[in-house]
């Protein structure tokens, strides 16, 4: 009989993937778990970066723009997140109503190195940042 291999969710790392040298549960891990919602668009483009990294699919529907937002998340089990780098973040201020954020994220597909490199534009929705789409740079 044939067992069908069950993707199990990443392992929750004891360092934030996002880059920060806090731990993960003291910096993307609170806004996962919703005890705090990012402040700014790099802020949330860091934790959602981490979402990607952990598997946390809920996390990065919830803080996608409605008009925007798949159905679902679906993660490739041969990748793995290993780094962010942030270029460039434009507005996203408290006085601000949307803002971008340039980045670089480093990942390994099957082994093999690889980036994406996009700028992200974020929303304002409801007193809460929100991601809306991306362009691909490159």
């Amino acid at each position: 009989m044939s067992r069908r291999a069950t993707p199990r969710p990443a392992r929750r790392p004891t360092t934030c993937p996002c880059g920060h040298v806090e731990p993960y549960e003291k910096c993307c891990g609170r806004l996962h778990r919703g005890e705090a919602a990012a402040g700014t668009p790099e802020e949330l483009m860091r934790s959602r970066y981490s979402a990607f990294a952990v598997r946390d699919e809920a996390y990065l529907l919830r803080t996608w723009h409605p008009r925007t937002r798949p159905p679902r998340v679906e993660f490739d089990p041969a990748l793995r997140w290993v780094g962010l780098e942030i270029e460039e973040t434009t507005e996203g201020t408290a006085f601000h109503t949307t803002g971008t954020v340039t980045f670089r994220a480093r990942y390994t597909d099957g082994g093999r190195p690889d980036a994406l490199h996009e700028r992200s534009r974020f929303e304002r929705l409801d007193g809460a940042w929100v991601y809306v789409d991306g362009m691909f740079i490159d």
